[in-house]
């Protein structure tokens, strides 16, 4: 291997270096001196070994030298010049004229061949020829190599750009495309060049992009930038989003190449542009605004997006002079499930609920969960308002039939308001607002149906408003009172029992009985405190006339449905007994048994845990409701209470009596006690002393009465009563 060269003389291409060579030294310092007094710099070798030992040391543009020399001749010089110095060139001055030695020069790289006696002038000729062509030859290589560096340079900065870079002919057909095309759409630039760019563009955006690539106003200063779909290979459905910026190219300033190194021609090319991949930004920004316009448990429309088409809906409705409706729907039961299942089984019902829904709807429609358990549902362009009664009917009915979560079976309904535009109301507000009234009349009358609005329900909702600011003030200031009406066994006129019953004293109304205020307190939820105050109340009196020597003294309270149907029930009830030191045997709660079917597997737990503390459980209204013996067999029933409206219809032959010989029979034959409320005639009494009802409640014996009065009348008598 040739010594690295290290010579800090080595030649720029301003002064050529030459390298003279002969075995005589006259005529090498003849030749030396010549070409220093023309400029060059001129180094001697006194024969072949020494020029090849300056060849490996030194840089040379050109060598003149000998053919025939002792030794290493010029032969083997070229040979060795050319090995270690190849970018050398070499002009041989021999004596030697044979054609097959200067043959044998020329093949050997020799670029010119000077016969000796040389002419001094034609000398210096030929090397300032050769001098210049090598200067020019080096000159265009470097320029060469700078061009395929800079052409490399920019192909890799195009291939590697993180777009998509491409060419148009004047007709939109692809000229030039980058490799980036191949990983972001599958496609290799082969593939794409000469084809219309309206192949890859997104049907749904083929008539943006013509229109963008025609647009009068674009110019390489002012470039056209949109937003289109791009279809990825071998799928029409696969696309992604990307922004395309194109300006056209000026065809004076564009090279006219014959060809790009990218894949296809750029001769004819007239539009430049790239193609940035967007798709993960449109995701992202579909993804904030399905956020900030649906609920992402159920996806369905959130409030303001209801909002939004319900104003346009209303829009256009009063240009073409259409009806709408607007339907505010509230689950029945819904807490219920929460509280006691769980927040993660109350999200599956809230799906499972709005799956059933959507299957009610006509296409149009919308849908929304408008809050917790609310939603609302909007039915643009009906005919009348029968069109949305049998919509109502659907939902009420899909949602009938019980649920499947986990290994639960739940019931849930729905209460419906309905508000029909323009006879509701001609605003967005309006409507929404009296759809939620028309809900609350319907939960106030039973729940599970729809309502139509009417302006009745206005007037009743100001005083439901006002109602409830006094309910709750009531409950801070302790205006409830705690009334109690004998329950007597029929044979001794014994007092047996006590229901405990709510009224209120109000300061301007006066004294208002539970069907003036429970059905608000139960809607607002305000049940339970109010609950609490009349247990507490009842608990300390009777436990009081227990204790004072009355120690079978029954306490019979009536509780709510939402009451029984919370989670805690059982828990928080046995820690007021227990608190007030009330006798748990003394305790006969009552319950419908309505309450009892809305959900028989949780109720009949509770009944029984209540049960094995020694609770008695009455099954109020009796008769009224589903009246099943099966879950009159399977539940701890102790006490049946015969409804007052069959006592009242209680005559020889009529209906009423027959009905209650069925359940006073009913009840001695599941050996359970019967309590029959509304007596009122001796008459009634009579009767059902026959029939074996041996305990009665109602105004022969006297109505409600406060604590007071009561305490008088136990402490007249510790073994029977009077009839009043």
């Amino acid at each position: 291997m040739a010594p690295e060269l290290t010579d800090p003389h080595f030649s720029t291409g301003l002064t050529a270096r030459i390298l003279v060579v002969d075995d005589e030294p006259r005529l090498l310092t003849t030749l030396a001196t010549l070409l220093r007094g023309r400029g060059y710099e001129v180094t001697e070798a006194h024969g072949g070994e020494r020029a090849c030992e300056l060849v490996d040391t030194q840089r040379f543009d050109l060598a003149l030298l000998d053919l025939r020399m002792p030794g290493v001749d010029g032969f083997e010089v070229m040979s060795h010049l050319a090995r270690v110095q190849p970018d050398c060139g070499a002009i041989v001055v021999s004596g030697e004229s044979s054609f097959s030695a200067v043959s044998r020069a020329l093949r050997r790289g020799a670029l010119d061949y000077i016969r000796k006696p040389f002419d001094p002038e034609e000398l210096l000729a030929t090397v300032a020829s050769v001098t210049n062509k090598q200067s020019l030859l080096k000159a265009h290589e470097n320029i060469q190599l700078r061009l395929e560096k800079s052409e490399a340079l920019h192909r890799y900065i195009v291939n590697s750009s993180p777009d998509i870079v491409f060419m148009l002919d004047a007709r939109g057909h692809f000229c030039f495309v980058n490799s980036k095309v191949e990983s972001l759409l599958g496609y290799q630039p082969a593939e794409i060049c000469g084809n219309h760019f309206r192949h890859i563009l997104d049907d749904r955006d083929v008539a943006r992009g013509m229109y963008a690539l025609s647009a009068p106003n674009v110019s390489s200063d002012n470039p056209r930038t949109l937003e289109v779909r791009l279809k990825t290979r071998g799928s029409r459905r696969a696309t992604r989003h990307f922004e395309i910026t194109a300006f056209p190219i000026d065809p004076q300033t564009w090279p006219h190449s014959d060809a790009t190194r990218g894949g296809g021609s750029g001769q004819s090319a007239r539009y430049y542009g790239t193609a940035r991949d967007v798709t993960e930004r449109k995701e992202a920004e579909a993804f904030i605004n399905f956020q900030a316009y649906h609920d992402l448990l159920t996806r369905l429309p959130n409030r303001a997006l209801f909002k939004d088409r319900l104003e346009l809906a209303i829009t256009q409705a009063r240009r073409s002079g259409q009806k709408l409706a607007v339907m505010f729907l509230d689950l029945d039961r819904f807490k219920v499930v929460n509280d006691t299942l769980g927040h993660a089984m109350g999200d599956r019902l809230l799906q499972a609920v709005t799956h059933r829904l959507e299957r009610c709807l006509r296409k149009g429609d919308t849908l929304s969960r408008f809050g917790g358990d609310e939603f609302t549902l909007l039915l643009p362009a009906i005919r009348n308002p029968e069109d949305a009664r049998q919509i109502a009917k659907k939902l009420i009915k899909a949602l009938r039939a019980p649920f499947q979560l986990g290994e639960h079976e739940v019931f849930v309904g729905v209460s419906i308001g309905i508000a029909i535009y323009p006879d509701a109301g001609d605003c967005m507000d309006q409507l929404i607002q009296n759809a939620d009234i028309a809900m609350y009349h319907v939960k106030a009358r039973g729940k599970d149906g729809y309502r139509f609005y009417s302006e009745t329900m206005s007037i009743d909702s100001a005083n439901r408003l006002n109602l409830e600011r006094d309910l709750r003030l009531a409950l801070e200031r302790n205006e409830l009172r705690v009334f109690y009406q004998p329950q007597v066994c029929s044979s001794d006129n014994r007092i047996v029992g006590l229901e405990a019953l709510v009224r209120w004293q109000h300061p301007e109304r006066g004294l208002l009985f539970p069907r003036d205020f429970l059905p608000l307190a139960e809607e607002t939820r305000l049940i339970g405190q109010l609950s609490e105050q009349v247990l507490d109340q009842a608990f300390q009196d009777v436990g009081h006339w227990i204790r004072s020597g009355h120690g079978d003294l029954r306490l019979a309270v009536n509780l709510s449905p939402v009451q029984v149907e919370h989670p805690k029930f059982v828990e928080t009830l046995m820690q007021r007994v227990q608190a007030h030191n009330f006798p748990a045997g003394n305790l006969e709660i009552e319950i419908t048994e309505n309450v009892i079917m809305n959900d028989l597997d949780q109720i009949s737990q509770k009944l029984r845990e209540l049960a094995a503390l020694g609770v008695r459980i009455a099954i109020d209204d009796f008769g009224t409701g589903y009246s099943s013996l099966n879950y009159l067999h399977r539940l701890p029933i102790h006490t049946l209470k015969v409804d007052q409206s069959f006592v009242k219809g209680m005559r020889s032959g009529e209906d009423g009596a027959c009905i209650v010989n069925a359940i006073v029979a009913m009840a001695h034959g599941l050996k359970l006690e019967i309590v029959a409320e509304g007596v009122e005639t001796d008459q009634q009494l009579t009767y059902l002393r026959s029939l074996g009802c041996h305990q009665v409640q109602g105004f022969f014996y006297g109505p409600a009465e406060p604590a007071a009065r009561i305490a008088v009348t136990l402490e007249q008598t510790l073994a029977s009563v009077t009839p009043a």
